[in-house]
Order: C-alpha cells, then structure tokens, then sequence
C-alpha cells in the first residue's frame, strides 16, 4: 500500500458514501466483519478476489481500487508493453524454460494476450 491505513480510509468512505454499514458492505463482498474492519482500519491487505469484490460491491472501476491499494492491475501492462502478469511469469526465478512457457501459454489462451511475433 502507498500510504499504511489511506486504502482502507479510502473503502471506509466509499462505503459511508453508499450508505453501507460494515455488515452490509462485508455481505455484498463476501467477507467477515471482522475482516472488512482490519481492511479498512489497515491492518490487512485485500486479496485481488476481494479488490475486486470491492469495486463490484461499490460500483465502481477496479482499476481505480487498484491504484488506491498501491497495486497494479492484472491487466496493466509494463513500459515493454506486456501485461504485468507475463512479466511476473518471466521474473519468477523458481520456475524453469518449460514452465514459463506453458503458464505464458495458458496465460495467452485465457486472455487473449498474443506474444510478440505470434499472429
């Protein structure tokens, strides 16, 4: 998160600008009270499921959840011009050629994401 505590501040006044209480805001989420409230007094990260959850519960883009947590989007893509995603994969120094490859390839058949020099 960019600044401890300002996501969940930021969900705490959606969610009264919604005039959602805790319990109801939790429900249409999908997570416990208690939950929602270390989430919005920082004392926990939401999971992407559960961003997401978030944006859908408020109305809102994602996108915009995303930037206020301090992350990046799963389909925001890097100054290479690959998806965030891709570039994890070719990062990730506990996976070998093979399994680069073939998640790239799920990757690609899920989401439509074409390689360079794949037509």
């Amino acid at each position: 998160m960019s600044d401890e505590g300002s996501f969940g501040e930021f969900i705490r006044k959606q969610r009264e600008f919604q005039e959602l209480s805790m319990r109801q805001f939790a429900e249409l989420v999908g997570i416990s009270n208690p939950y929602l409230s270390q989430i919005e007094h920082g004392h926990r990260e939401p999971s992407r499921r559960v961003l997401e959850a978030m944006a859908e519960a408020l109305q809102m883009n994602a996108d915009r959840l995303y930037e206020q947590a301090g992350r990046r989007s799963p389909g925001d893509v890097d100054d290479g011009g690959e998806p965030a995603v891709v570039q994890a994969i070719r990062d990730d120094e506990r996976l070998t050629g093979r399994q680069r490859q073939a998640l790239l390839e799920v990757y690609a058949s899920f989401s439509g994401w074409r390689r360079p020099g794949q037509g």
